[in-house]
């Protein structure tokens, strides 16, 4: 495989990070397809796979991580997952290695030089994509947490107490801005959400700048691309994408949120709102004081009951193009772990 160059977008969820995926994948140079989150989900698995120098134990993992992808609930289409040729390009044995491979097949498949992954929670594992040489340029999409929070609330995935939503938002916003404070305005760019729907021109002229590409017009009809109708038919939380632009879609939190709600986010990440520039509505409810241990233990049990919910409620045929992965997972996690190591 020739030489590609990674784009890797990071943040929290719910932040818009379709819409962009969906520009980027307009683009004929940039391969985006929908993530099935390799990283965030085999790491935590890597135990059960013993030592990878071990050729059997690799195949595996390479098998797994494959499955994975082809029950990926929007299609990859163009690309068949040759098991050996990911082998065989694997310039050394990690998951790191299996998943640029994965990613390089694809954007080769769609004629690309680069290849985009919106998995924004590889935020934390940076320090592998660094040391892995992949070295992608890094997009931080950022949006307001407290309307973060709404989204999260109505999404069939993650936390749905504000406080917890809150948390995971704080905790990956400071890591992005740490990486930028580290690599520089050369490796990262931060992309503000409530600028890229209001002012998408100026927004996708600045990617562009930043990675030296031109910027055709047809990425502002993504809505109507195939990949779009793919993703918006493959779950309620990602409908929106077959609409254009909604350029309103902001301060939603206001009328989505109560008094208490607001009060417990910005307790929780106001620091964080004011670094990134938002303003925070100090209604006082928390001023001087944390939250108490009762206060936090009721947060915990309400979220767990608000997931829950949030089940019983999701979409049948969303859950059901889900059921695949799910089930490959915990198919991984009963197998006997593999710890077989190489004579």
């Amino acid at each position: 495989m020739g030489k590609l160059q990674a784009i890797q977008i990071i943040g929290t969820q719910r932040s818009g990070s379709n819409l962009l995926r969906l520009m980027l994948n307009q683009i004929d140079e940039i391969s985006a397809p929908h993530p099935p989150h390799i990283l965030q989900r085999f790491y935590p698995l890597l135990p059960h796979y013993g030592d990878l120098s071990n050729n059997q134990n690799f195949k595996i993992l390479v098998d797994d991580v494959c499955r994975l992808v082809e029950c990926n609930p929007v299609e990859w289409t163009g690309i068949f997952l040759s098991r050996d040729e990911i082998i065989q390009e694997c310039r050394h044995r990690s998951l790191i290695e299996i998943f640029r491979v994965i990613y390089e097949l694809k954007a080769n498949a769609d004629k690309a030089r680069f290849w985009a992954c919106k998995s924004m929670a590889n935020i934390q594992f940076v320090n592998a994509l660094e040391e892995s040489g992949i070295r992608p340029f890094y997009i931080h999409l950022y949006r307001d947490g407290r309307d973060v929070a709404c989204s999260f609330k109505k999404a069939i995935v993650g936390e749905k107490h504000v406080y917890h939503i809150a948390h995971q938002w704080r905790r990956n916003q400071e890591l992005c801005i740490a990486l930028n404070e580290e690599l520089g305005t050369s490796r990262v760019l931060n992309v503000r959400y409530e600028d890229l729907i209001t002012k998408p021109e100026d927004e996708l002229q600045r990617i562009g700048i930043f990675l030296n590409i031109e910027i055709p017009a047809k990425v502002f009809d993504f809505y109507k691309s195939e990949e779009s109708q793919k993703t918006a038919v493959a779950g309620k939380m990602w409908e929106n994408v077959r609409k254009p632009i909604q350029k309103t879609n902001s301060n939603k939190y206001k009328k989505e949120l109560t008094e208490l709600e607001i009060a417990i986010f910005e307790k929780e990440a106001g620091a964080t709102l004011k670094k990134l520039g938002y303003i925070c509505d100090d209604l006082g409810l928390f001023c001087g004081r944390d939250f108490t241990k009762e206060e936090l233990e009721s947060f915990e049990s309400e979220n767990s009951l608000l997931k829950k919910q949030a089940q019983k409620l999701a979409d049948p045929e969303g859950m059901k193009l889900r059921e695949r992965q799910e089930q490959l997972l915990l198919e991984i996690k009963e197998r006997k772990p593999l710890f077989v190591k190489r004579a």
